[in-house]
């Protein structure tokens, strides 16, 4: 555990509690993660490829889903607003997310298939991954934004994750609605047209999608000096870019905060971005300013690159009870 961490919980002692009763509203894409594990003996006689035999299969949540479990699993609380097909995959899903205790809102979309990313891993190893995924309809996410309007006004902050699968369209109208109503929007974005997050919170991109959009720099002084402008031009509260083992840079009107990481042993990089956007939501909501709210991220990000495919961070792993 960072010695961030027990410096923290001395400094403020109600943390746990005011935790426990954040309320976050989780909205953006969804997916089933399955894996499937086995072992490579041989090449296959048909064509240059292994054959995995396949001994033993996992289901998790993933996108938006894993930041809702990470909340949970930290002891905050998670509303789940997506929209899936009308299939098994999307049964599933629930399943998984009621069990870790988020609470589930999906609109059912009959003529998708709920995305599902199924990978197949032999000795720690992934050999391949198969996507399933389609977007959704306009009506269906007509339904899902009048759903959002309503559920705003019951949660602290709402956290927008977006996966490019299609289901933040109204991304703008969703920003204007939560701000309207005093929430603070938190958007882990996607793709290099970052002009519809427009007025959010906070942004926080990796190091390459950042890159996608300010370009390349050539120092820490042009670093800072373009993630002002994007800032600035944006209207951002803040701006926080992961930076994998140059830790995280938080920007904001008074200057750059950079924090060093902390992972000691990196294993598997899917889902940390959700883990990042999970705490930092929670720690906003439990009233940690952004400096602080961004290093508990970072150790949870730590945590968690240590494990392996969509995981999540617990709340004794993060705090130490």
């Amino acid at each position: 555990m960072s010695e961030f961490i027990p410096a923290l919980l001395a400094r403020e002692p109600g943390l746990m509690a005011r935790m426990s009763a954040a309320r976050l509203l989780v909205v953006g894409d969804v997916m089933l993660d399955r894996y499937w594990f086995g072992d490579v003996e041989r090449i296959s006689p048909e064509a240059p490829v292994p054959v995995a035999r396949i001994a033993r299969m996992e289901e998790r949540a993933g996108g938006a889903a894993n930041v809702a479990r990470n909340i949970v699993s930290l002891g905050g609380n998670a509303t789940l607003l997506s929209v899936v097909g009308e299939d098994e995959a999307a049964d599933a899903l629930a399943a998984l997310l009621e069990r870790d205790g988020v609470a589930v809102s999906f609109r059912r979309d009959a003529r998708i298939a709920t995305t599902v990313k199924l990978r197949v891993i032999a000795r720690q190893q992934q050999l391949i991954r198969l996507d399933f995924e389609d977007a959704p309809s306009h009506e269906v996410l007509a339904e899902k934004l009048d759903e959002y309007s309503r559920l705003i006004a019951d949660h602290d902050v709402v956290i927008l994750s977006d996966y490019g699968k299609g289901g933040l369209t109204h991304v703008t109208r969703m920003i204007e609605l939560a701000r309207a109503a005093g929430k603070p929007v938190l958007i882990d974005p996607k793709g290099d047209e970052w002009d519809k997050y427009a007025g959010a919170t906070l942004l926080t991109p990796n190091r390459s999608e950042f890159r996608q959009v300010a370009g390349q720099w050539r120092d820490e002084h042009d670093l800072a000096a373009r993630a002002e402008r994007i800032r600035s031009d944006l209207q951002l509260d803040a701006l926080l870019v992961t930076r994998s083992e140059d830790g995280m840079s938080l920007f904001r009107a008074d200057g750059p905060l950079n924090v060093p990481t902390v992972a000691r042993e990196v294993f598997d990089v899917s889902g940390a971005g959700d883990t990042v956007i999970g705490t930092l939501g929670l720690m906003v909501a439990a009233g940690l300013a952004l400096p602080e709210a961004m290093q508990v991220a970072n150790v949870a990000a730590g945590i968690v690159v240590g494990k392996l495919g969509t995981a999540v961070v617990r709340r004794s792993e993060l705090f130490g009870h």
